[in-house]
This record gives structure tokens, C-alpha cells and sequence, in this order.
């Protein structure tokens, strides 16, 4: 059954109306003006005036993060072995926005306050009910019923959206969103496929936020319901993962993304105010598309902050692929591309800070490239690199502007080292193990799926081995802290506790990382789970956090390689040495 869940009414007056005023204007520029020069003098709605001032904002924000954690590590060697606070003080300004609060699922929309850069003002289904998706089923597009998440999406109201457990949605047709919606997937595991995806049109404010996305496929000319009043006619689709045209206020957090037939991610005609973070992509051609074509002008206006990703295996390119707008790319992690990591046209202005790329081993090691333009055209183009580490011979190819009026003010508060990468961009991807689903205490009608599965607490306690006796502690990183699937090692898409002795001892890195989320592909039947390897490197995962990169065999499970290490220490050693190192590496790169 489906619920909706009062919320509290503070903040209620959420906008609701669709903008008509974007595509009118659009659609005008378009009409009437004959330079890209005259577009780009011109604000766009929901356009912000100032670019540089978010880019700044930013800064500060991942600078006082840092900061912070960098604090409590000096007064306390510890903290970061406590079960409670682990996901906290990471130094990413968005999880330690909502992280650091251990009630967090009893107030979910606190969310809505963390976003960051040009997206920073969706608040989706903010002040709006809660409402409790149960029914995994989409077989009828024209009247979905209650409790699916296409009756969800499409009601006229601000809404929050959870889930009642782990499900796999199969979509029949396109899933067109609403405004002022929040699709929040923390505490289960949900995985979105099939014809058309998720397609978010002509609307404003909504917040995606958890989800597997992943072998979308093109559908066919359908009729789809998009309101409680309106079916309308759809066209084919080209099998993205999300579809975003004409939209305002967007924010994209925490997704894992794979396989599509076309783009895992397209933004394009007209969209702008536009937040991309804390996401993993991998096993993809075309990745990220920010702008319609070259002769689209509305997309004059874009303005999209791409932030603490992680672009992981078999990626060829576009991560993005630019046009026209502002793009902010910053402190992401680029494991591989074949061809490009960074590219564009349309003069773009590409604003890249505080990234590591990694070039694969082919001939392709530059990050950057610029399309249907030729060198003395797009040596005026603004790209710049500020702080990004070249790794294997990488290369980016600045042009335009420099350290002048252009970047001036971005320029004035550093972008967070490169060196801190993998500190930023260590939980990117859905958060497997997250708390339960619906709080330790749920508002009436929710009903708390029960606890299965061995393993160890949240965050390990030094233990010997690489990770704690399975069986010990309900729940936790080794364990299922929400399902009802009998103890096993092999459960797609997540982790289930009671492994035995021998296969993996709860996971865990001792000495320090309460990770060990990571998955070999490959082994049957979904792939062996492993345990981060022993020694000082604080990166296999945080706690309930490590997701994805290769894929196995099944659809329901993509899954993060394992961190190999060959130091072996014992674990009191360890832990001396990380504290040790963690004191030396703050102070030279914070």
C-alpha cells in the first residue's frame, strides 16, 4: 500500500507552477537574435548574473569542510573510529551537511538545504508530504496506481519521495517528473530501468537523489500519463538515463549510472540553475551532454556545477561535452577515458578546478578537446585548469582568459587540493548500508522492514585479519541493516551479511576505513565481495558508502573493483601510521 506522510509546514510554499516563461523566452532569443555574441549579454531565467560568485561560494564551503575535519583530527586521533560520527567531517560540504546527524532519515528534507553551486536553489518536494513508493510495477503508463513511482512523480503538489524497500522499477515507458519533487532513494536500494528512463521537462526544483540508473533503452511513440488530469502522446526517446530539457533548479546527488543506449546523463535546451554531485558513472560511451547543438542560443544561459564525482571505468567521453554556457567542473575523479574527458563547442566557458585525471594507457592523453571549431577560433574560448593533477601523462589545453578580470573573483579562495581527491570523492555513488529506511522512529503507516545479517557495526573497531567475525553484530557494513533476505554473500546490487569465514570477515579495512563495500566482477553469480586489504590507505570506503566500477553479469549489480594494498602491518601499527599520516598529509595540502 501507498502512504502519504504529513510533514511539518514550515517552508510550505514551494513553487508549483511550470515556468512557461523559459520556453517563451527561449524560444524568442532563438527567433530574434542573430549572434551568440548578443545571447550571451542577455540573462536567461533563473540564469544566475554572476557565475563567479557560485564558483566562490563553493570553494569556501569544500575550504571550511576540509577545515573542519582537519580540526577534529588534531584534538581527536579517533574520531574517526567512532561508529556514530563516521560519515561525518568528511570534508565534502554536502554529506557533512545532512551526514552529521545520526537521526537524519527522521527528518529527510534537511537534505534540501545541502545543495551546492548553480543547482544550489532546488528544494524539490520540500514543506510537501512524504510520500511511501511500495509498488515496484509500471505496467500501465496511462493510469499508474498508488504507490508506484510513476504516480509519484506525477502529482501537482510538492512532494517527498521514499521507498518502502529494495526494488528494481522496469519501466514500461518514459517516466516524466514534476515539479517540486524529491526522488530519495537513501535507505534502500533502487534500481531504475528500461524503455525512456527518467525524463524531466519544462519544469523546475526537483532533487534525484540515490538511485542505480543504469541500460536504459529507447521507447516508442506511447501515451503517458504526466498529471492527475493529462495523458498526452510521447515520442520515441534515445534511451538516456535522464532526459533534461527546459528544466530550472535541478540537483543530482549520490546516483550511479551504466549502460545506456544513448547519454547517461543529457541536459540541454534551455535548462540552467543545474547541480551535478557525489555521483559514479562507468561503462559508457557518451557520458554527460550539457547543451542541445551549436545553433540551440537558449542554451546561452546554462550554467551547470559538475562537483566530487567519480568517472570510473570503461568511459569513452563527454564528462562532460559542452556548449555555449558556464560550466563549473570540480574535484572529481577521472579514472579512464578512450577519447576525451572534458570537450566542447559553441565557445563554452569550462571552468575545471581541483580535478585528478588519470589518462588511460592509449594515445589519448589529453583531457580536453574542442569540436567544429578551428585553432584561432577556439584559442579565444575560456578553459581554464586551476589545481587539477595530471596523472600518466595527462594534459589539459588551456585557452581564452587566464588569471584575469574573467576569473578574478574564482580565483581569489584556491579550489581544495587535487591531492585530496580521494577524501572528496570517496562515497560517490548510491550509499550502500545507509541508515534504516525510515528512521528509528516512523511517522504512522510506515512499516520498518526487519533486520537480517551478520557482520560488522558501521565503523570497525581495529580488528585482525582485514575485518570483523561475521554473525556478531546485527546489521552494519557486512550485514543488511534493513532487509529481510536470509545472510548471504552474493545479493545483488548491495551487501548481505553472514559471509563465511574464509570469503570475507565483515569487510573493513583495519585500522581505519569502515568500508569494505567492494564487489571482484566476474565471479559467480554476482560477483565476491571483498574487504579493503590491510594497511594505511583510508580510501576503500567509508562507512556503508563504497559503490560502483565494472560491471558484473547481472543487471542488478554494478560493482566498485576492490583497492588491492600488499602492506602488512599489524593493525595497532596501522592505525599509528594512518594518524601519523593523515597529521603530515593535512598540513601540506589543506
Amino acid at each position: 500500500m501507498w502512504k502519504f506522510i504529513p510533514k511539518r509546514k514550515e517552508n510550505f510554499g514551494q513553487e508549483m507552477s511550470l515556468n512557461a516563461c523559459t520556453s517563451f523566452f527561449t524560444y524568442m532569443l532563438y527567433v530574434t537574435c542573430i549572434s551568440s555574441t548578443f545571447i550571451g549579454a542577455i540573462l536567461l531565467p533563473y540564469q544566475h548574473p554572476d557565475p563567479e560568485a557560485i564558483v566562490l561560494q563553493l570553494q569556501r564551503k569544500v575550504n571550511a569542510s576540509i577545515a573542519s575535519r582537519r580540526r577534529i583530527l588534531e584534538t581527536d586521533p579517533l574520531y574517526i573510529l567512532s561508529k556514530d560520527q563516521a560519515p561525518c567531517q568528511t570534508g565534502n560540504p554536502v554529506d557533512d551537511c545532512w551526514r552529521c546527524d545520526p537521526n537524519w532519515a527522521n527528518d529527510r528534507q534537511r537534505l534540501a538545504d545541502c545543495a551546492i553551486g548553480f543547482g544550489q536553489g532546488a528544494t524539490g518536494g520540500k514543506g510537501g508530504q512524504i510520500y511511501i513508493v511500495s509498488d515496484p510495477s509500471d505496467g500501465d503508463p496511462e493510469n499508474p496506481p498508488p504507490g508506484t513511482l510513476r504516480h509519484a512523480v506525477i502529482q501537482s503538489e510538492p512532494l517527498w519521495i521514499i521507498f518502502a524497500n529494495d526494488m528494481h522499477i522496469n519501466l514500461k515507458n518514459e517516466l516524466v517528473v514534476s515539479s517540486s519533487k524529491t526522488i530519495d532513494g537513501r535507505g534502500a536500494i533502487v534500481h531504475v530501468t528500461g524503455k525512456g528512463c527518467i525524463v524531466i521537462e519544462n519544469v523546475g526544483n526537483i532533487i534525484i537523489h540515490g538511485l542505480y540508473i543504469h541500460d536504459c533503452e529507447p521507447s516508442g511513440k506511447a501515451k503517458i500519463r504526466v498529471s492527475p488530469t493529462d495523458v498526452v502522446g510521447r515520442g520515441k526517446t534515445d534511451g538516456d538515463g535522464l532526459t533534461i530539457k527546459g528544466v530550472r533548479n535541478l540537483w543530482i546527488d549520490h546516483c550511479s549510472f551504466a549502460r545506456c543506449t544513448d547519454g547517461l546523463v543529457d541536459i540541454t535546451e534551455g535548462s540552467t540553475a543545474v547541480t551535478v554531485t557525489n555521483s559514479y558513472f562507468t561503462e559508457h560511451t557518451k557520458v554527460m551532454l550539457l547543451g542541445h547543438s551549436d545553433d540551440y542560443l537558449g542554451d546561452a544561459g546554462m550554467q551547470v556545477t559538475v562537483a566530487f564525482n567519480h568517472f570510473g571505468k570503461g568511459l569513452v567521453e563527454r564528462m562532460p561535452r559542452c556548449r555555449h554556457g558556464y560550466f563549473h567542473v570540480v574535484n572529481n575523479d577521472y579514472t579512464e577515458w578512450q577519447l576525451y574527458a572534458i570537450g566542447g563547442s559553441a565557445a563554452p566557458t569550462i571552468n575545471s578546478q581541483g580535478n585528478r585525471f588519470v589518462a588511460s594507457p592509449s594515445s589519448n592523453k589529453e583531457v580536453t578537446k574542442r569540436m567544429e571549431a578551428k585553432e584561432d577560433e577556439w584559442r579565444g574560448w575560456n578553459w581554464r585548469t586551476e589545481g587539477d593533477l595530471m596523472v600518466n601523462g595527462a594534459f589539459f589545453v588551456p585557452s581564452g582568459a587566464e588569471i584575469s578580470v574573467q576569473y578574478e573573483k574564482a580565483s581569489s579562495v584556491p579550489p581544495m587540493s587535487a591531492y585530496l581527491i580521494n577524501q572528496l570523492t570517496m562515497h560517490a555513488g548510491v550509499l550502500v548500508g545507509a541508515p534504516s529506511n525510515v528512521g528509528d522512529n516512523p511517522p504512522p503507516g510506515i512499516t520498518v522492514p526487519g533486520g537480517g545479517g551478520g557482520g560488522g557495526p558501521p565503523m570497525i573497531i581495529p580488528p585482525v585479519d582485514g575485518g570483523n567475525p561475521p554473525g556478531i553484530i546485527p546489521g552494519g557494513l557486512g550485514g543488511n541493516p534493513y532487509g529481510t533476505t536470509p545472510p548471504n554473500c552474493y545479493a545483488p546490487g548491495k551487501i548481505q551479511g553472514g559471509c563465511s569465514p574464509g570469503n570475507v570477515l565483515g569487510g573493513g579495512d583495519p585500522g581505519f576505513s569502515g568500508g569494505g563495500n567492494n564487489f571482484v566482477p566476474g565471479s559467480p553469480p554476482f560477483g565476491v565481495l571483498q574487504g579493503c586489504g590491510p594497511g594505511i590507505i583510508p580510501y576503500c570506503g567509508g562507512p556503508g558508502s563504497r559503490m560502483i566500477s565494472g560491471v558484473s553479469s547481472s543487471i542488478h549489480t554494478m560493482a566498485r573493483s576492490s583497492i588491492p594494498t600488499t602492506i602488512l602491518l599489524s593493525s595497532l601499527v596501522i592505525l599509528s601510521l594512518q594518524m601519523t599520516v593523515t597529521s603530515v598529509f593535512y598540513s601540506h595540502y589543506s
